[in-house]
């Protein structure tokens, strides 16, 4: 489903092999809660999506663990941002600004953490339209 929905989007997408059970496992015991079903749903087709110029359109669960255990626990961050424990980021937009879903919430929304003014701004109602919309620039930062 996922890998046919952005094929079908007028951009230039390269898709990684699947995530094992076990990459999405340890993905959600190093995040302390479980991925998002839609989430884990596109990591079991494609461990990340990369743009057309290698940028991460969806990061592979080995990043998403990676990066959220990197932001959640750097003391300096703690200093400068909010807490960025209720926000699970997935990708980048190539900038410096983070696109998360909500980490312990069901709502399929997702936000843009602008990492110059650490605002935290609505940008889609769900992955797939954050994917769609990014991919034909209706998502501008």
């Amino acid at each position: 489903m996922w890998t046919e929905a952005v094929t079908a989007l007028p951009a230039t997408a390269l898709f990684l092999s699947p995530a094992s059970e076990e990459s999405l496992a340890l993905c959600a015991t190093v995040l302390g809660h479980p991925l998002p079903a839609d989430l884990a749903a596109l990591l079991r087709e494609s461990n990340g999506i990369e743009g057309e110029y290698g940028d991460g359109l969806i990061w592979s669960a080995e990043r998403i663990a990676s990066e959220n255990r990197t932001l959640r626990a750097d003391a300096e961050f703690a200093t400068l941002y909010m807490p960025f424990d209720p926000l699970l980021f997935f990708a980048d937009a190539g900038n410096g600004d983070l696109f998360a879903l909500l980490a312990r919430i069901d709502r399929p929304d997702v936000f843009v953490w602008n990492h110059e003014d650490d605002s935290r701004t609505w940008v889609a109602p769900s992955l797939a339209k954050y994917l769609e919309w990014w991919l034909t620039g209706r998502i501008e930062l």
